[in-house]
């Protein structure tokens, strides 16, 4: 079995069984199934009845390999064990235990332990018996065993892929229209590197065509390529994934600024940002052998468009495309036989002499000339979407919603939507807005200083103005395609399941996955945070804290490693450096009901590096919940169960240095799944503000279901409750595939 495609199908909730691996129709249940069924019960899955008369029939070493992949997804190979046993039980340590440690070591007194880190710790400060390491130093010396206790209260039922399943999905990864996440990306490199690219596939954004240039690159077929190349951009952002692995073309002073703000350090003289800064420099340098160079002379002499219209497209990356140009010798290959067009590009580029489309935009709109604004911004629909709320402040909303009511129908879906989605916190004076710069953290935005030109009713008519049209518009497209289905079926929980627009989350889900904003109702009463890194790395210093925030209405408090227990939190220790390949773990338990009494209004899931860098690749970090009480270890403080594990991330991204990963509603009893970055060593940097406004953010997406009632409703479907009697079906597995979710986004 194709350990790889396993995992891509466990992300979709099923599991991948090619027909050649079925050997038999047996339907008595045999003894290797049900060991299979009695282990991965205990991980927290369990199989449908289709998927269980497939697996029945299986040989043994497929069985073993399935269950492998089960453990490693889950993480149970890994070591769970924390630094304080029975934390849930306050050890009573504090700062003055550290300051006496501090000076004992400095003045080496010998009153005291000595620990196979060195240090002595004195006596009367830390009941070294309720430790399995240093508790000065955060150096774990003993590790437990993970015990399979299955209290989780909720089991993530399995279904069955067979190889039209794997096929289908690979076709809708590519055809999505919307930017893949960090997951979708992982599992679409995993099936272009098992199956050839499918025929006849439109490929829907251009992030996603980057991953298919490099797959045709690394197969000598780098010819093929060039008809996927629309401008030079394209290329240039295929150089920077190969160069940087980021599919978004981020500025290099971005990359470099980042690095160097990761470095910092709250003791100054501790940081180390102008090392890492000049690291990070030396890695962005460009360096390129004769035939990659001229492998990028040849796709961009071939383009199509005209070499003007090249260089205008150019202008934006003037900065990068100075030095690409160089590094690839482009100046070089222009000057031979049969690159005349890369020539002329060339020299028009350098001698700027080219009009800039955006500059003319600035030029009439300080001008206030709406008609040649709108008659530019007219040639690119894409962008008059993305001004369109700026433009409605700027020039009155009757003049500019005129205009683009006539190139509405040109504008993508995606787009659309985003306007409807996002008119009602961007014309509120009182609203502060969540943006992510390209390569940035998540930033907290003032309302746009325009909107105090405007009464209430004003703006509230933009905002009724905006949502009919967008929303005419999409029944019109709706009702366009012909349907000769009668009913449909739509699955309430589609109504809380917001739609994938814009959305690129850095973080893979191994378990089964989720879209950003997904809400998970509470099962029991306690929550436990856990946080997982080192495995395979030598023993370092190497410091990932775990941490939360409680909001209450006029102030916050917080749980981490300067302050292990709190009202309603109770963390298991700091542990600072990671034993040889293991790995190393933290937990927070969070009583919500203690909360509630307490009067928190919600608490944000955070982690951090405290170490100089960024958060390291491959920690796993996220939230158990359960209806039954949850255990910890008398012996060794272990306290993860995988049957109760609700969502886990696994880190990947190279430049944050903090992120938010979930936050607990107190009075709704959910936990929103989120994922949002920022600065800092220490929880005490995460904005609260910022926080709210991602929220407000995502409560103001559009939701899956509301999307197929308006479907329904162009087309004249009936909404019927039972979707065994249904022509259209659309429930919680049809969800999981988010790529397929896309189609309903018409162009």
């Amino acid at each position: 079995m194709n350990n790889d495609l396993l995992k891509v199908s466990i992300r979709q909730k099923a599991i991948y069984i090619s027909s050649k691996d079925i050997l038999g129709n047996n339907k008595i249940l045999n003894e290797t199934t049900s060991a299979l069924v009695a282990n991965a019960s205990k991980l927290g899955f369990a199989f449908s009845e289709e998927l269980l008369a497939a697996l029945n029939n299986v040989s043994l070493k497929s069985k073993l390999e399935i269950l492998e992949v089960l453990k490693e997804i889950t993480g149970v190979n890994k070591n769970w064990t924390p630094l304080v046993k029975e934390w849930n039980i306050p050890t009573g340590e504090t700062v003055l235990d550290h300051i006496i440690t501090l000076f004992g070591n400095i003045f080496q007194t010998n009153k005291g332990v000595t620990l196979n880190c060195g240090h002595i710790i004195p006596d009367g400060t830390f009941p070294l018996e309720r430790y399995n390491g240093c508790p000065f130093c955060g150096t774990p010396f003993k590790f437990g065993e993970l015990e399979y206790n299955g209290k989780g209260s909720k089991l993530k039922v399995l279904e069955l892929w067979s190889n039209n399943n794997i096929a289908n999905f690979y076709t809708d990864l590519l055809r999505s229209k919307t930017a893949l996440d960090a997951t979708q990306v992982e599992s679409l490199k995993a099936l272009l590197s098992t199956y050839p690219l499918p025929k006849n596939v439109e490929i829907g954004i251009k992030e996603t065509l980057m991953l298919v240039i490099d797959v045709l690159v690394e197969n000598d077929r780098s010819n093929e390529g060039q008809v996927l190349f629309k401008n030079p951009n394209d290329i240039l952002r295929y150089l920077w994934y190969r160069h940087t692995g980021f599919l978004q073309i981020i500025e290099p002073k971005t990359i470099m600024n980042r690095a160097a703000k990761n470095a910092a350090h709250i003791f100054t003289p501790a940081s180390q940002s102008g090392i890492a800064k000049l690291q990070s420099k030396a890695d962005l340098k460009l360096k390129y052998s004769r035939s990659e160079c001229k492998r990028v002379a040849i796709w961009l002499n071939e383009l199509e468009l005209a070499p003007e219209k090249s260089c205008e497209i150019m202008h934006p990356k003037r900065g990068m495309w100075v030095r690409f140009i160089r590094a690839l010798r482009l100046a070089e290959y222009g000057k031979r036989k049969g690159y005349e067009n890369l020539n002329k590009m060339l020299d028009i580029f350098y001698n700027e002499d080219y009009d800039v489309w955006q500059g003319q935009i600035n030029h009439f709109r300080l001008k206030s000339d709406a008609d040649s604004t709108f008659k530019l911004l007219k040639q690119r629909p894409g962008l008059f979407a993305r001004s369109l709320f700026s433009n409605m402040l700027w020039f009155g909303e009757d003049v500019t919603l005129k205009h683009f009511s006539e190139i509405i129908d040109k504008v993508p879906a995606r787009l659309v939507f985003t306007l409807s989605m996002y008119a009602q916190s961007y014309f509120d004076k009182n609203t502060s807005r969540n943006v992510k710069p390209l390569g940035g953290t998540n930033k907290r935005v003032p309302a746009n200083k325009f909107l105090q030109l405007y009464e209430e009713d004003q703006l509230k008519g933009m905002k009724s103005k905006i949502e009919d049209l967008c929303i005419n518009m999409m029944k019109q497209r709706f009702a366009k395609i012909e349907n000769k289905n009668k009913t449909i079926y739509i699955d309430e929980g589609l109504f809380n399941i917001p739609m994938s627009i814009g959305d690129r989350s850095d973080t893979v889900q191994d378990l089964p996955s989720a879209l950003l904003g997904t809400r998970f109702p509470l099962e029991g009463s306690t929550i436990r945070l856990f946080l997982q890194w080192g495995e395979g790395l030598d023993a370092q210093h190497l410091d990932m804290d775990l941490s939360c925030k409680v909001a209450y209405e006029d102030n916050v408090d917080y749980c981490s490693y300067s302050q292990l227990v709190i009202s309603g939190c109770k963390h298991s220790g700091d542990i600072q450096h990671i034993p040889n390949k293991v790995g190393t773990a933290e937990y927070i338990d969070i009583n919500v009901e203690k909360l509630e009494l307490c009067g928190a209004k919600y608490v944000s899931f955070t982690c951090n590096a405290y170490t100089h860098g960024s958060l390291t690749p491959n920690l796993v970090v996220g939230w158990m919940d359960s209806k039954y009480p949850m255990s910890i270890s008398k012996k060794t403080g272990v306290a993860y169960d995988p049957s109760c594990a609700q969502h886990q991330v696994r880190i990947t991204q190279t430049l944050n240095k903090g992120l938010v990963f979930g936050v607990l509603d107190i009075e709704k009893r959910d936990i929103v799944w989120l994922e949002m970055s920022f600065g800092g060593q220490i929880v005490q940097n995460l904005s609260v503000k910022t926080v709210e406004a991602l929220l407000i953010k995502l409560n103001s997406k559009l939701n899956i279901g509301n999307i197929l009632m308006l479907k329904a409703e162009a087309q004249g479907l009936e909404v019927i409750s039972e979707t065994d009697n249904a022509d259209e079906s659309y429930d919680l597995n049809w969800a999981m595939n988010t790529a397929v979710v896309t189609q309903l986004l018409i162009d």
